[in-house]
């Protein structure tokens, strides 16, 4: 798979004849091996760049060992840390693979004891514009004459709006057709562009905003909700349907939902089960704002030892 010629090491495999020529093979065996430590499924791309890098690493490594850096304190030290940092690695994936196995009558259980998380509706949805649209004057202000009140100005478009929003709703709860009614409240705001359609389709809680979805997943298929003010406009919504998504569709979504939480209960446990304490007579303020440990590197090629219209609100 990979042949440096000069470099005889045993570890890896090496060969040499009588002259004293000498070279190190890995072989495809041993080059996935190596892969797969670093980073399991490595990209094609990736290996190709690790195959690159390997035969310069080989070198300088045969070369120190040369020079006995390897039996240096420092390099010996730097080993010990490095050693700390891929065992913490190591064992974070074994938590991350633990954490994943989790059993289907977990998944059943979630899925009894919160099923409103899994409810769907199909909305109709009218925005309309916080405030009325007002036009500055045409011409500047007589001399003496009193300037407008603009915070006046300002609260008398919003009421206007707001009163607008209250009428438009009645009609939306008689049955009234929710675009023919967000068309009306555009222009009676005094904005001509288009409006965003009514239409928005199938929503669960977590893809509206919470003041919204706590009115909208109150209501049962049919209704119409209240007036939602906040600082982006008014909102008016209609249930046009509603059901609760069955277990097989959302299997896999309450499949990650626990594995995470699996996983963040158990560093959690295993970080409580030590304390630390630091000497500030020696580390003074410093102790507080040090930053932590560089981590041991991870995946690459050396992986972890080398190489101007309102708009309506979204969540």
């Amino acid at each position: 798979m990979i042949t440096v010629k000069g470099v005889c090491d045993k570890k890896v495999g090496s060969g040499g004849s009588a002259k004293g020529d000498c070279q190190t093979v890995l072989t495809r065996a041993q080059f996935e091996k190596l892969a797969d430590a670093i980073q399991p499924n490595m990209p094609a791309n990736v290996r190709q760049r690790l195959a690159s890098a390997y035969p310069r690493l080989l070198v300088m490594a045969h070369e120190a060992e040369k020079r006995g850096l390897d039996k240096q304190p420092r390099f010996q030290e730097t080993m010990q840390f490095m050693r700390l940092q891929i065992l913490n690695q190591e064992l974070t994936s074994s938590i991350q693979e633990e954490a994943a196995q989790v059993p289907d009558k977990d998944i059943a259980e979630y899925y009894r004891n919160n099923s409103k998380d899994f409810e769907q509706v199909t909305l109709q949805r009218m925005f309309l514009p916080l405030r009325k649209h007002v036009e500055p004057p045409a011409e500047p202000p007589k001399e003496g004459s009193k300037p407008a009140d603009s915070a006046a100005q300002d609260q008398a478009a919003q009421e206007a709006m707001s009163k607008e929003s209250q009428a438009l709703q009645k009609r939306a709860a008689a049955g009234e057709d929710f675009d023919k009614l967000q068309k009306e409240g555009f222009e009676a705001a005094g904005f001509s562009a288009s409006q965003p359609s009514s239409n928005i389709g199938k929503m669960r809680r977590n893809g509206l905003a919470q003041n919204h979805a706590s009115v909208v997943f109150e209501l049962k298929a049919g209704e119409v909700s209240q007036v939602i003010d906040d600082a982006s406009g008014h909102y008016i919504y209609k249930v046009v349907a509603k059901e609760v998504l069955p277990l097989d569709q959302v299997k896999e979504e309450i499949h990650n939902t626990l594995q995470s939480q699996r996983y963040k209960d158990a560093m959690q446990n295993l970080q409580q089960s030590a304390t630390t304490e630091l000497n500030d007579a020696y580390f003074g303020n410093a102790a507080a704002a040090a930053p932590a440990p560089p981590a041991a590197p991870k995946g690459g090629v050396t992986g972890k030892q080398a190489a101007k219209t309102p708009s309506p609100q979204s969540k």
